[in-house]
């Protein structure tokens, strides 16, 4: 195994520092020139390590004013499972099937705590996000914004905001490889009673009714994506 570079030990250390000094996203890190004292090192390393880091949302560079703990999005996890996917699907590999299957296992194996403790302004905001799918339902599609905002208000009780995250960062992935695919084949209908169906499942407080509802629309999804995956790949 290769020795790290003396920038990646430096990125090790300013995430122990930030870890160390409790910072949170926005806090002032130390200056460049600090960090140089800090760690002896010279100002290549320091800046290599900064926009590594950068790149990862670890740390803010503004011009001008300083460096800051950064965001912490996943939105380069999720830039990374897009591209894996995106990739494995030019190669005639079912990358977009991959990320299904990894997001069915997270959705089905969380329903079930959802309905332990849902409370009655998250089943409010499923059961209007359900209406408007019906009623997108009659232009010929549901929204892909409205089922993405259905399954995110699905574990808004749980109060998780890193499963939040993972969950968006899942959805923008599956986004950017379903650019190559012809979504127009699914049945809003279809889309609409499953929707209805996990709902009026956690509203019943029905865990096992829950998971096989979400586990049918799962089957839905995977059975659409073989058909459209088998019709890219014989072009």
């Amino acid at each position: 195994m290769a020795r790290p570079t003396m920038a990646q030990d430096i990125e090790r250390r300013i995430k122990e520092l930030i870890l160390e000094r409790r910072l949170a996203p926005g806090d002032a890190l130390p200056t460049e020139t600090e960090l140089m004292d800090l760690f002896e090192s010279g100002r290549v390393s320091v800046r290599e390590a900064l926009k590594s880091l950068q790149a990862v949302n670890v740390v803010e560079i503004r011009r001008g004013y300083g460096t800051f703990v950064g965001s912490l999005s996943l939105s380069p996890f999720a830039e990374g499972l897009a591209f894996r996917a995106a990739v494995r699907h030019r190669q005639g590999l079912p990358g977009l099937a991959e990320l299904m299957k990894v997001r069915e296992a997270l959705e089905a194996g969380l329903v079930g705590a959802v309905v332990a403790g849902v409370p009655d302004e998250d089943l409010d905001v499923l059961h209007a996000l359900v209406a408007t799918m019906e009623e997108e339902a009659g232009t010929g599609r549901v929204a892909r914004a409205t089922d993405r905002a259905f399954h995110l208000a699905l574990y808004a009780s749980l109060d998780n905001h890193l499963l939040s995250e993972v969950l968006d960062a899942f959805w923008a992935a599956m986004d950017r490889v379903r650019e190559d695919f012809d979504d127009g084949h699914q049945d809003p209908a279809v889309t609409c009673a499953q929707h209805r169906e996990i709902v009026e499942a956690v509203a019943a407080g029905d865990g096992e009714r829950a998971v096989r509802a979400m586990r049918t629309h799962f089957d839905g999804i995977r059975t659409r994506l073989a058909r459209e995956g088998s019709a890219a790949y014989a072009h």
